[in-house]
């Protein structure tokens, strides 16, 4: 819950402005919106450090594999990044663009994962050997 108060407040405050100016100049409230987001997103890194090195921890207790746990966090990433990518779009009113940019993260997840597949196949292969 630490920061939260901080991104909200942000978040809402942005919201109200980025509304007041889309009655007069539109294009100026995608820029409050992004650059909202940006500082959202910089107050959340001490959040997502925490995140990935417990995460770091329990692949390391579990004894698991890097070659495992990088496609699980690459495809998280990737799906993050689309999604505010796609928000972004829609938000200045490019629906269309949006639907690209969320096909070309699920490609990206795919191919990403796809290394994921194959150890785990590697790992069935073993055990029924």
């Amino acid at each position: 819950m630490e920061g939260i108060e901080k991104i909200a407040a942000l978040a809402v405050t942005a919201a109200l402005c980025a509304g007041i100016v889309r009655r007069g100049a539109s294009e100026f409230s995608l820029l409050i919106v992004l650059a909202a987001g940006i500082c959202i997103l910089v107050l959340s890194t001490q959040a997502l450090e925490q995140v990935l090195q417990a995460i770091r921890d329990l692949a390391e207790l579990a004894r698991m594999e890097d070659a495992i746990l990088r496609p699980v966090l690459k495809t998280v990433a990737i799906s993050l990044v689309v999604r505010i990518t796609a928000e972004l779009c829609r938000s200045a009113g490019e629906g269309g663009l949006a639907a690209f940019v969320e096909t070309s993260g699920t490609v990206l997840g795919l191919m990403v994962s796809l290394p994921l597949a194959k150890e785990v196949l590697e790992l069935m292969a073993q055990l029924l050997t």
